[in-house]
């Protein structure tokens, strides 16, 4: 019987000079950070242009919508995504390409299947919702695998490919959202922009030449079972209380309230997108880190996740003081509802960029049953801060105990990472026989 190796071993090279080293880093994290601005650009676009055009009813149905994308979003990148950038991190092209038909398979598999559903149960709704539910169902396929190229390539360390692929996102929003003004409808605008991921996605074909095997997804789900299912419920619960969340506010205060929430969290909206996609960047580089000096994680993962608090709240801060003209012309009749709660949701992005230091430490770890154990106590309190504050005091008072409850989830996270590195063992990119 051949002994059970990895992947890694094949790929192991001499360690990089200091200074080499250091610039790789910073070439590596400058394309993360140039990824990040587009697609955080294009997210608020989206949503400025949308806000705009339907007012703050519709664009709560919208923001609905969003919501349920990043649920299947997360479940996705659990499946898919997370063990290949885990795992598949600075190993052999010939692995990396292996690696990424499966994984961009499972992806497809994934908005497939749950496209399906979103499609039935939207034509089932009907009224205004369930259209836009229903195109939500369409797009899914091509959404997610815009999202798992991206991930790809920033295992593979080369990020100028995952800035180019939102890039070409960015530029293909354009048109489809002219023409979904004229429609003006919430099921077009999100029509208009799924349709515009889908050309990204095939486009990231075309940069990579890996074709994606759905064939292969039931082997990728077996072969990443260790990592991927605990990563599933990891992601579905951070994705899924955001959408417990957003459903209870619009049930307990009004659907406005959802729209209202969705304008200040555009307002922050650069924090947000970073956090949002912060893998991309932080996990593979985490890795890198764990592999050739273990020692410096911990001060990694502090610098990443105070550096992500501290301009969040530097940000909160130029929003306290722009004008009221300037807000109005920026989210239009939304503005008025969504600045009273720049203070709690600057703080809860503070808290939320604090704690994804230590989660990114924890997935290069590999501790998925720490990081699991960490996300479910911090989506209970933020489904419970979130709705308790609705409660007690509207859309304010769910925004203020969101901001709470994120803060003692960051604790939460930092505890984890510090048993997590007490306890560290290496873990096995691939399992091969």
């Amino acid at each position: 019987m051949t002994p059970m190796t990895t992947e890694g071993e094949n790929a192991k090279t001499t360690p990089e000079p200091a200074g080499s080293a250091k610039r790789a880093l910073l070439g590596r994290l400058s394309w993360g950070l140039a990824d990040q601005a587009a697609s955080s650009i294009s997210n608020f676009v989206v949503g400025i242009y949308v806000a705009r055009s339907l007012g703050v009813t519709a664009f709560g149905v919208f923001s609905l919508a969003w919501v349920t994308y990043g649920v299947v979003l997360n479940i996705s990148r659990g499946l898919a995504t997370d063990p290949l950038v885990v795992r598949f991190s600075g190993v052999s092209d010939t692995s990396w390409r292996g690696a990424v038909a499966r994984s961009t398979g499972t992806a497809l598999v994934v908005g497939s299947a749950i496209g399906v559903a979103c499609l039935a149960v939207g034509l089932g709704l009907g009224g205004r919702v369930g259209p836009a539910f229903a195109c939500l169902g369409v797009m899914l396929p091509g959404l997610l695998l815009q999202d798992a190229w991206r991930y790809s390539f920033f295992a593979a360390g080369v990020g100028r490919k995952a800035f180019l692929n939102d890039v070409v996102w960015g530029v293909a929003l354009v048109p489809a959202m002219v023409v979904a003004a004229r429609v003006d409808t919430v099921a077009a605008f999100v029509l208009a922009w799924g349709a515009s991921a889908t050309v990204a996605g095939l486009y990231g074909y075309v940069q990579s030449g890996i074709l994606p095997r759905v064939t292969r997804a039931r082997g990728w789900l077996r072969d990443q079972r260790d990592l991927g299912y605990r990563y599933l419920v990891e992601n579905t619960c951070l994705s899924g209380a955001s959408q417990v969340r957003a459903y209870g506010l619009g049930a307990i205060v009004g659907v406005s309230a959802v729209g209202a929430v969705r304008g200040a969290e555009l307002l922050m909206g650069p924090f947000l997108a970073v956090l949002m996609g912060l893998s991309l960047v932080t996990v593979p580089e985490a890795a890198r880190v764990l592999r050739q000096a273990p020692q410096r994680l911990y001060r990694f993962c502090l610098l990443l996740g105070g550096g992500q608090a501290a301009g969040a709240l530097l940000w909160g801060t130029a929003l306290l003081l722009m004008p009221d003209r300037a807000g109005e012309l920026v989210l239009g009749d939304v503005w008025t509802s969504a600045s009273r709660l720049v203070v709690p949701i600057t703080l809860g992005v503070a808290g939320a960029g604090l704690g994804t230091g230590a989660a990114a430490g924890l997935r290069a770890l590999g501790a998925a049953r720490l990081s699991l154990r960490s996300q479910l106590f911090a989506s209970a309190c933020y489904v419970g801060g979130g709705l308790g504050g609705a409660v007690a005091g509207g859309t304010v008072g769910s925004a203020w105990g969101v901001a709470v409850a994120t803060l003692i989830g960051s604790a939460v996270w930092w505890l984890s990472l510090r048993t997590g590195l007490r306890h560290h063992h290496p873990i096995p990119e691939v399992r091969t026989t």
